[in-house]
């Protein structure tokens, strides 16, 4: 089951800060839903743990996680496939975008494409909309707070 996804978000720090911020590790692991470990396989990859509870479905996913298209400070590309066992596996990828915001700050753009399969499929695709919805909220709003503070992360949340 594919889904696609898009999405926009005003941090409150500079473009500079953004993308370091985006290239952590650390940063992403804190900020990832249900993400267990998140370690550097290489320059651009990494390795991936993540516990994810979608309806009735629980699943740990083991995954890889890699960035390319590189185009500093402004834009990337995130790919990465999982698999949760009897669960299923998750595969996708995201375009990601960063502008300058009027008044200072910056602006984050997502596009999402990601491809369902297994007992998470069967589930329906407005249950895993829903979800995929709210994790993507939850990672934005947890960034938000890690880059610009509380404030930030209740606008994000928004």
């Amino acid at each position: 089951m594919a889904m696609k996804m898009t999405g926009e978000v005003t941090l409150p720090a500079d473009r500079e800060t953004v993308w370091e911020k985006l290239n952590d590790p650390e940063v992403l692991k804190a900020c990832i839903p249900g993400c267990q470990s998140l370690e550097r396989t290489g320059e651009n990859g990494f390795a991936a743990v993540a516990k994810v509870k979608v309806g009735p479905v629980s699943a740990t996913f083991k995954g890889a996680v890699t960035l390319s298209d590189f185009d500093p400070p402004n834009s990337y590309r995130i790919s990465g496939q999982g698999e949760g066992g009897v669960a299923g596996f998750a595969k996708g990828g995201a375009q990601v975008s960063l502008t300058d915001a009027e008044g200072g700050g910056t602006n984050l753009a997502y596009n999402v494409e990601a491809e369902v399969g297994g007992r998470l499929a069967q589930l329906g695709s407005r249950l895993i909309d829903g979800v995929a919805k709210k994790m993507a909220d939850q990672f934005f709003a947890n960034f938000a707070k890690t880059v610009g503070g509380e404030e930030a992360a209740a606008a994000a949340a928004q």
